[in-house]
């Protein structure tokens, strides 16, 4: 069985099981690795007064991690810089925030060599290497440069902007050109790999083949979506365990057994604390019957305390919910509780389950697990609901939520009380369907059918099947006749080509195969 090489920019393997942060990517790749052989390779989130070079080897709660330290100037460019002040924003349609810098372009390509120098020496002949996230777009260019032949595929956490919003970055066909160095390119949904193949096929100039694989840059790739999932069984035992338990009491008894609000999110712009809070202060303007009744605890741990925009973004969140305390407080009843510190998953799971309805509201996300740990953590006998943006991409497979445009602060008012007055009934059939998606899709499905599809990249491609246009282009360019007909096409509306393909489109992606619901078993909870 070959190796699978897992590389991240951070390695945040978890010290147990009970004590991971609630991270998406640390969880579903500490899951990942335990199935299968191999290591996960990244900084070490140390610096150095030098890059070296030298790894750093050990063992953490069955995991094989490999770290190497970076420099100061790596950071501060790479991490800080290009990575974070650059690609986050611009994926997450914050062009407003994005900081262009050369220095920042340099120091992002830099590392991504080093990382690739350093990790090449590691690589096994028949080794399957999964690369993660914005932050290490370029490393298979980089270890293709240095002779490395594996099957490497490339997995988006974060979004994919709209063609229009990337080509606002500088070189950014520099940047989308080094994914076909990959073999597979992996996105949370099918709107961010619409995005990609808009971006591929329309500024790149790409086309497709028969066997739906993307040619650009010389190069070919294929590119679907694999929504990731939840650990499922490990979180409903954490859902049952002592602490969460512990957690769970507690804030029944601190809320008085008012009706809990939860939400739970990195401080990041992206996750649209300061417009939840004005939708919240709309509830409590536009139902005074309810308005005692509840109790708005956000958990918000600061991330990227170094970064300028997020400086700013604690105070404005800080000084928001003071607002609305002050106005809509009483001497006995405060509304909003924020707490900026992290917990344990376990204690995480039993302030889920205390909630009688979670707030999962970003303005725009790749897919999202709170939402799905909110589900895998609920009581059967008596659910919460889930309050889910429609730009979260776990709205496209939790249709059973309360969907809410996050923008909208009437409609998040809206959404809350429907959530808060739903009746129980109404909440066990939600719930029910909401537990059955999250158990088809969950984390085991995500690994497995990405590992398989790379497995199978490197499979001899099929001749190249071009677009309509690009056909014709390329016809005119031989054919004087074919110049007219290249004329009268610009007239033609929208989909007009369709039928001069001689294979539908959308049958030549393909998509993984999620396992059917019907099959999965709903969890008792023993004393919750």
């Amino acid at each position: 069985m070959s190796r699978l090489i897992v590389v991240s920019n951070r390695v945040s393997a978890p010290e147990s099981k009970g004590r991971a942060p609630a991270g998406g990517l640390a969880v579903a790749l500490s899951a990942a690795l335990r199935e299968y052989s191999g290591f996960w390779f990244g900084w070490s989130g140390q610096t150095s007064e030098t890059f070296t070079g030298e790894i750093e080897r050990r063992m953490v709660d069955d995991v094989t991690v490999v770290t190497v330290d970076l420099e100061e100037a790596d950071v501060q460019e790479y991490y800080n810089g290009y990575a974070n002040a650059a690609l986050w924003p611009l994926f997450h349609y914050r062009i407003d925030l994005t900081a262009y810098d050369r220095s920042y372009g340099e120091g992002y390509e830099r590392v991504n060599r080093r990382f690739a120098e350093t990790l090449a020496p590691l690589i096994q002949s028949d080794d399957i290497i999964w690369v993660h996230d914005y932050h290490l777009i370029p490393l298979g260019r980089e270890l293709r440069r240095l002779g490395v032949t594996n099957p490497i595929g490339f997995f988006l956490h974060i979004p994919w902007p709209a063609a229009q919003l990337i080509t606002t970055l500088p070189r950014h066909r520099q940047l989308v050109g080094a994914m076909f160095a990959y073999d597979l390119v992996g996105f949370q949904t099918d709107e961010w790999l619409w995005a990609f193949e808009s971006y591929v096929l329309g500024e790149a100039g790409g086309a497709w083949t028969v066997d739906g694989r993307l040619e650009a840059f010389g190069a070919r790739l294929k590119a679907s979506a694999f929504p990731i999932g939840l650990d499922v069984t490990t979180f409903r035992e954490l859902a049952v365990s002592p602490v969460a338990a512990r957690a769970h009491d507690r804030l029944e008894a601190h809320s008085l057994f008012r009706h809990l609000i939860l939400g739970v999110d990195r401080l990041d712009y992206s996750k649209g604390l300061e417009e939840r809070l004005l939708g919240f202060e709309q509830f409590l303007e536009d139902n005074p019957e309810l308005r005692r009744e509840v109790l708005y605890l956000q958990v918000a741990p600061t991330s990227r305390g170094d970064v300028e925009a997020y400086q700013d973004l604690r105070t404005r969140v800080d000084s928001l919910a003071g607002r609305i305390n002050g106005a809509w407080a009483d001497v006995d009843w405060t509304p909003i509780r924020l707490v900026h510190r992290n917990f344990r998953r376990d204690e995480l799971a039993g302030m889920y389950r205390a909630a009688r309805v979670c707030l999962v509201t970003p303005m725009r996300d790749g897919m999202n697990l709170v939402a799905k740990e909110y589900i895998a953590a609920q009581d059967p006998k008596d659910p919460g609901v889930l309050v889910l943006s429609r730009f979260a991409g776990a709205a496209r497979q939790m249709t059973d939520a309360v969907i809410v445009n996050p923008y909208s602060r009437e409609e998040m008012s809206e959404a809350l009380k429907i959530a808060l007055t739903m009746p129980l009934a109404e909440r066990i059939r939600r719930w029910e369907r909401l537990y059955e998606g999250v158990c088809a899709t969950d984390v085991n499905v995500w690994r497995d059918s990405f590992v398989a599809a790379l497995a199978t990249a490197r499979e001899p491609p099929l001749p190249l099947f071009p677009s309509a246009m690009t056909a014709i282009l390329r016809a005119a360019e031989s054919d004087p006749e074919e110049r007219e007909t290249q004329g009268l096409m610009q007239g033609l509306p929208c989909g007009a080509l369709d039928s001069l393909y001689e294979t539908p489109r959308s049958s030549s992606i393909r998509r993984p195969e999620a396992r059917s619901p019907a099959s999965v078993p709903i969890p008792k909870f023993e004393g919750a």
